[in-house]
C-alpha cells in the first residue's frame, strides 16, 4: 500500500503491480483496509484490464481475512474458495 514515494494513500499502479505479481492465472482475491483502497480497487476492476482476469474485491476483515485467505490459497484452493475463506473470517470470535 501507500504511494510510490512511500506516503499515505493508495496507488492504483502499486495495487495492480502487486496483483499481477502474485497471480498464477486464476485471478486474485484483493483484501483492503480503508475507503480509499476500496475505491481504488473498484476503479481498477471497472477498468476491466488493470487487474488479472478473475480478480475480485473481497469484503473481509483485513488481518483475519488475509490469514484465512493465505491458508486456503496455500492448500490449493481456487480464487472463489480463497475469497469465501476470507469472508468467513467475519465470524471469528476471540472471546
Amino acid at each position: 500500500g501507500g504511494t510510490p514515494d512511500g506516503g499515505l494513500g493508495t496507488s492504483p499502479e502499486l495495487v495492480a503491480e502487486a496483483a499481477h505479481a502474485v497471480d498464477q492465472g486464476a485471478g486474485v482475491a484483493v483484501l483492503v483496509d480503508l475507503g480509499s483502497a476500496v475505491l481504488t480497487v473498484k476503479a481498477l476492476l471497472a477498468e476491466g484490464d488493470e487487474l488479472p482476469p478473475g480478480s475480485r474485491l473481497v469484503d473481509a476483515p483485513l488481518v483475519e481475512g488475509a490469514v484465512a485467505a493465505v491458508v486456503a490459497a496455500s492448500a490449493g484452493a481456487d480464487v472463489d474458495a480463497v475469497a469465501r475463506a476470507a469472508e468467513e473470517a467475519y465470524d471469528y470470535r476471540k472471546v
